[in-house]
């Protein structure tokens, strides 16, 4: 059976100043009738037995979103006989917790956590494989100095298509129908209501057309909703017509003929800025913009000049820095509609995800390669 070891300090506050969030924590164990194992007070957890195999390579999880405790679990036998799991079964964004948990382990998976150069420096003391439950990781960690140090880097694909494109239409149908805002106001004691926008008919346009982008735009055409696409050209052509979708090859003219503009594409060196001032100045006024990718893909500055305009709707899912500081400017926008990163987390992308990192961490265990994005062997 897999061992966890249960970790026996609790975990620290956070180290990132009064803006971002303390260390969170799980309810306190139970004490465990096993003398041989401490109550402890980040939450319940399997711990390592004392006829644990120190012979086998560690595998160390050192925070996770509660969420995601039960599907880990249930992918962590395929590593039985593979790797011992020290698993911590809280979330905490603390640089040192992290890398103390982490310490002594060959290999570390990392979800929701950015891993910066000094922890990356620290961690590959030991650390030789770092699984990322993400796909777009250029923002989580320094590709370049992770093959420098010898660190492979995987991610997970494909793990939350749907996940992201229901999260992207709640949002647009926010900016839309303004849920929230009627609800706010009922509670408030006014029965009047507010306009909103009716979407059938309208134009969406999509910047990015891999598994998300397709799936965003097979939920628009089920809304009646016609569909433009902006895509770096590299696959098949056959995706447009399969989505009934029209490509358009010049992305002021995509934005400036759309009624609803939604941002897919990942984030590498080609895409990073690749969204300025030029683009978000072809939005006619009321046009939705909605970014569930990557805040980098959009150049610094440029979308809050837009939006301090004060006519262009928007919803952000993501963001330069995250947690996103108290003192941001888009915090000042009003009717801005901000969510805290979370539209890849359903109950669905969860056992995906946690899946494929164990798949990704048993391939590096065994001599294999699986969603490797950084290979310090390759030539």
């Amino acid at each position: 059976m897999t061992e966890h070891i249960e970790p026996t300090e609790p975990a620290h506050a956070a180290a990132f100043g009064a803006s971002a969030p303390a260390c969170r924590t799980a309810p306190p164990a139970a004490a465990s009738s096993d003398p041989d194992v401490a109550a402890v007070s980040v939450g319940p957890t399997l711990p390592e037995s004392a006829a644990a195999r120190p012979d086998l390579p560690l595998l160390a999880i050192p925070c996770v979103f509660e969420d995601m405790v039960a599907p880990l679990k249930a992918a962590l036998p395929m590593l039985d006989g593979i790797a011992r799991v020290r698993m911590f079964e809280d979330y905490t964004l603390d640089e040192d917790t992290f890398v103390e948990r982490a310490q002594g382990a060959e290999a570390v998976i990392v979800i929701g956590v950015h891993i910066s150069d000094d922890m990356l420096r620290r961690l590959a003391k030991t650390v030789r494989c770092l699984a990322f439950g993400g796909t777009g990781v250029a923002s989580y960690v320094n590709f370049d100095l992770a093959r420098e140090l010898g660190v492979r880097i995987c991610n997970v694909r494909h793990y939350g298509d749907a996940a992201v494109a229901e999260f992207t239409f709640a949002l647009i149908l926010e900016l839309a129908r303004r849920v929230g805002d009627l609800d706010r106001e009922l509670r408030a004691g006014d029965w009047d209501g507010v306009s909103s926008v009716e979407l059938a008919g309208k134009t969406l346009a999509i910047v990015g057309f891999g598994g998300i982008g397709q799936t965003v735009a097979r939920i628009a055409r089920g809304f009646g909703m016609d569909v433009t696409v902006w895509d770096s050209g590299r696959g098949p052509r056959e995706r447009y017509t399969e989505h009934d979708v029209t490509p358009i090859a010049d992305m002021k003219a995509l934005f400036a003929g759309a009624d609803v503009v939604s941002i897919h594409m990942p984030l590498v060196d080609g895409t990073r800025g690749m969204i300025g001032d030029a683009e978000l100045d072809a939005l006619r006024p009321g046009t939705m913009f909605v970014n569930t990718a990557r805040a980098e893909i959009i150049a610094p500055g440029a979308l809050v000049r837009r939006l301090e305009r004060g006519d262009v709707p928007a919803a952000l899912d993501v963001y330069y820095q995250e947690p996103l500081p108290t003192d941001s400017p888009l915090l000042a926008i009003d009717g801005l509609v901000l969510t805290p990163h979370v539209a890849w987390r359903s109950d669905g992308a969860n056992r995906n995800l946690t899946r494929q990192c164990v798949e990704d961490i048993t391939a590096y265990f065994t001599g294999g390669k699986k969603n490797v994005v950084v290979d310090p062997e390759a030539a």
